[in-house]
């Protein structure tokens, strides 16, 4: 019987490949447990427009990650932090702050995604990596500046 493997099988074979397997093997463990489908035209041509639908919908994320790099890289954003007796800031500027700036421009990124290279303790120009996915990364320029 053939089938069309849904999932990776470690003895079988990787996700989308069709398959030569003996019945029994192919109606009571691969079917019943979802790793594969029997191998039908209608299956077939299902899995490919799928498959197209996903190709499609990663192709319109990317180029939307793109766009987003452009935009974090052409601004500037500016921090404003309560500066002590001595000239210092009261505290750090952390990825939380730059997430936080962000979003009040309207741009919505995980803290997660922001990564500084050190703690940002003094006023000045400083610049972030921001991770939007896959392997887009965009270069953050901010300015810290006292109040």
């Amino acid at each position: 019987m053939k089938v069309l493997l849904v999932k990776d099988v470690k003895s079988l074979g990787k996700a989308g490949e069709i398959k030569e397997v003996k019945d029994g093997y192919g109606k009571n463990f691969l079917v019943a447990k979802g790793f594969a489908k029997v191998a039908t035209d209608e299956v077939i041509r299902a899995w490919e427009e799928e498959q197209k639908r996903k190709a499609q919908e990663e192709a319109e994320e990317i180029a939307r990650l793109n766009a987003l790099k452009e935009r974090l890289e052409g601004m500037k954003l500016v921090i404003t932090k309560k500066l002590g007796a001595n000239g210092s800031l009261f505290g750090a500027i952390t990825n939380h702050d730059l997430a936080d700036a962000l979003k009040a421009e309207g741009i919505d990124i995980d803290k997660k995604q922001i990564h500084l290279d050190g703690a940002v303790k003094a006023t000045g120009l400083y610049e972030a990596d921001v991770k939007l996915g896959h392997g887009i990364h965009a270069t953050l320029k901010f300015e810290v500046v006292g109040e």
